[in-house]
């Protein structure tokens, strides 16, 4: 079973547990902030039910593995990665991240990324990471292209979420490429 355990200079990355529940729909059910998520919790068992998904194993084929950020010095929950393991052949994933409002423009996304990415091209031997955003998340495509990723594709109107078709934006990093 593989186990995932990051620490950075300011963060501690771990697998969601039930005990995060309750941070986790305190900061993912602001409708507002999370405009751009495609998981918004209506109510408290909402978060148990994510929680409950996560696979038991990290690195699983077609899978979405949720792994918290903690902040080190408070203890304190401020956001979550989603890992989504693509492929058969094991050597790509896609990554979303969550950061509570409070702790949004502090480093502390471009640190969590950094760090789980480190985690896959070295641990694991990741050949490629790609993230897939919405063309209006402005702070998502800069958090993204700060660390290195680059644009790749843009998708016209090719989700559907809320009702309505939004376009889709995939900036990517390749192994060789991460610095």
């Amino acid at each position: 079973m593989k186990k995932i355990a990051i620490e950075t200079v300011n963060l501690h990355l771990r697998p969601i547990e039930n005990k995060d529940a309750v941070a986790l729909f305190h900061y993912r059910s602001d409708a507002i902030t999370n405009k751009f998520q495609g998981w918004v919790p209506k109510k408290i068992e909402d978060a148990y039910e994510f929680i409950k998904k996560n696979p038991a194993e990290f690195d699983i084929v077609d899978s979405w593995f949720q792994v918290v950020i903690i902040e080190k010095k408070t203890k304190v929950l401020i956001g979550d990665i989603g890992v989504h393991f693509l492929d058969t052949d094991k050597k790509q994933v896609e990554l979303g991240i969550t950061i509570a409002k409070n702790y949004q423009k502090k480093g502390f996304a471009t640190e969590a990324l950094k760090g789980i990415i480190y985690y896959l091209f070295n641990n694991l031997n990741k050949h490629r990471i790609t993230a897939s955003i919405d063309p209006e998340n402005i702070n998502s495509i800069n958090l993204f292209k700060r660390i290195g990723f680059r644009k790749e594709a843009h998708f016209k109107k090719s989700l559907f979420i809320d009702g309505k078709w939004v376009d889709d934006v995939i900036y990517a990093i390749l192994k060789n490429e991460w610095k």
